[in-house]
């Protein structure tokens, strides 16, 4: 096994476990994974997982502040509130900025490599584009607090110059193995297999944009396993440092999905369009498609997992050997 030391906050959570996943296929297994461990599925998430430690986010913080923690070669910062309608700003500022910002201080201080967790939230509407310039991030509005602390975190790190030596990744829409304890912020992939398994059916929201039919509505899908390949490469790639999207560049309908859903599981597809509540119509993003100019000039070269290919085996390899078993 390598000697080399690695610290995955959020390691517990989705992106999280499958990125320690993808370490330990590479003979890692000296990680230190912080997270809340206050759900079962984040307990089975790393049943099968090689670490050498974990810690509670808050004593991690504490330890953090005392000084104590030995410099590991790179930080993943996963850990944060990810839900898009928490209202508890002063939670947010302090869990998804003032801890990010403290992290980051003492990565910097410590020569430790910092990758982190940007997210696609912080485009807003999506009317400004969704190019991840420097020059344009501090023109979005995020349409959610959760979007606003994800934007406020890289607008001190750009302030500060940051980028020069540090990595942010905004995650568009990021499916796979591993999201069951994320409740109704589970992927769509994971919420409509459960639909469809239960009522042999997937309700969409209608459209409430003129240009968009129902359904028609599109995202930037991207399965964890190019998620978790993206942020391993500014892992490997030291020198090559500033604020990135992680998404495919392509933006694909609900209805598209639906249809990839359905074909996995081998049934004919039966889709049906309900009203949107009108709580979320006004803050609803209708498009999302990443510029993946700047990812690919910065050497990323792969190619993205089609939703044909990373929905069919998500569904048999993972959903559907499980729910056999419930």
């Amino acid at each position: 096994m390598s000697a080399e030391r690695f610290i995955v906050t959020g390691g517990a959570g989705f992106i999280g476990s499958n990125l320690v996943a993808a370490l330990n296929a590479r003979g890692h297994d000296n990680i230190l994974v912080v997270d809340h461990f206050n759900h079962p599925e984040k307990q089975r998430n790393l049943e099968s997982l090689r670490i050498r430690q974990h810690l509670d986010r808050d004593e991690f913080r504490q330890a953090l502040r005392a000084g104590t923690l030995p410099p590991p070669k790179t930080v993943f910062h996963l850990g944060a509130c990810s839900s898009t309608t928490e209202t508890n700003a002063a939670y947010l500022e302090d869990n998804n900025v003032a801890y990010t910002r403290e992290l980051c201080t003492w990565c910097l201080a410590n020569g430790v490599r910092f990758i982190y967790a940007s997210s696609a939230a912080t485009y807003g509407d999506g009317s400004l584009g969704y190019s991840d310039d420097d020059a344009l991030t501090p023109r979005y509005r995020p349409l959610n607090l959760y979007g606003q602390s994800k934007q406020t975190f890289d607008l001190w790190a750009l302030a500060q110059n940051h980028f020069t030596r540090i990595v942010g990744l905004k995650y568009f829409n990021v499916y796979g193995p591993r999201e069951d304890h994320k409740g109704n912020m589970r992927s769509v992939v994971n919420k409509a297999f459960a639909q469809i398994h239960d009522t042999g059916e997937l309700c969409l929201f209608k459209s409430y944009l003129p240009g968009y039919a129902d359904g028609e509505q599109d995202r930037d899908f991207i399965d964890v396993r190019d998620a978790v390949a993206v942020t391993l490469y500014f892992h490997d790639n030291p020198k090559v440092s500033g604020l990135f999207n992680c998404g495919t560049g392509q933006a694909r309908t609900w209805l598209d999905l639906g249809r990839a859903i359905f074909a996995a599981m081998e049934r004919d597809p039966r889709i049906r369009m309900i009203d949107m509540p009108e709580s979320m119509r006004d803050k609803y993003q209708y498009h999302t498609q990443a510029d993946p100019a700047k990812l690919r000039r910065a050497g990323y070269t792969a190619p993205f997992t089609s939703i044909e290919d990373g929905v069919r085996d998500y569904v048999r390899n993972d959903l559907e050997p499980r729910w056999s078993k419930v």
